[in-house]
């Protein structure tokens, strides 16, 4: 890799957060998101979340963040991701890969609780799932997605879509800028 590479990369990734910062509808969903976690929360839900790779990461952050700490010291918030090795291949083993979050859901999710799937394709089946899952126990659904937004967004309550871009890698960067924001505001608000 060239340092003109590694300036292009950077060049790249300001350029879709600049055109992310210029959508007024994308701000408010956040807001949007942000809030009905917040209702969530305080009504004695949860929020559960969950993505596939780097946006398993993500979720596992998103989660760590809350019933740990972000900025301030605070209460834990009610918070979890969907990243239990075990669950997982077990799941995977006797159901298939695509029920690894809709078992988990089934399970563990309750009406009122919010579920933020991680999709930068919008397409993953398994998240899809988790989604369908999470609407027939009555369960708010916030997703990020990227590209179009895939299936998953016509079966979101909310969806924070990250610009087209070719690549996940600049969806996921901007996944994690909405993360953090998701967090500070349930932090300053709950």
């Amino acid at each position: 890799m060239s340092r003109n590479t590694i300036k292009n990369n950077l060049i790249e990734a300001k350029q879709i957060l600049d055109q992310f910062l210029a959508n007024e509808e994308t701000l408010d969903n956040i807001e949007k998101a942000a809030q009905m976690m917040i209702k969530s929360i305080q009504a004695g839900g949860k929020i559960i979340s969950c993505g596939n790779g780097g946006s398993m990461c993500d979720a596992m952050h998103f989660a760590e963040e809350l019933t740990g700490r972000f900025r301030e010291n605070r209460k834990p918030i009610a918070a979890l991701s969907i990243s239990d090795a075990s669950h997982i291949t077990c799941v995977g083993n006797d159901y298939g890969f695509d029920e690894i979050f809709s078992r988990y859901i089934q399970g563990v999710g309750s009406e009122g609780d919010v579920l933020l799937a991680i999709s930068t394709s919008g397409n993953s089946r398994n998240i899809i799932r988790a989604a369908e899952d999470a609407k027939l126990k009555k369960m708010k659904i916030v997703a990020l997605t990227g590209k179009d937004g895939g299936k998953l967004s016509s079966i979101t309550d909310v969806e924070i879509r990250a610009p087209f871009s070719k690549f996940a890698d600049r969806a996921q960067e901007i996944h994690i800028k909405v993360i953090h924001s998701l967090i500070q505001y349930i932090e300053e608000n709950c």
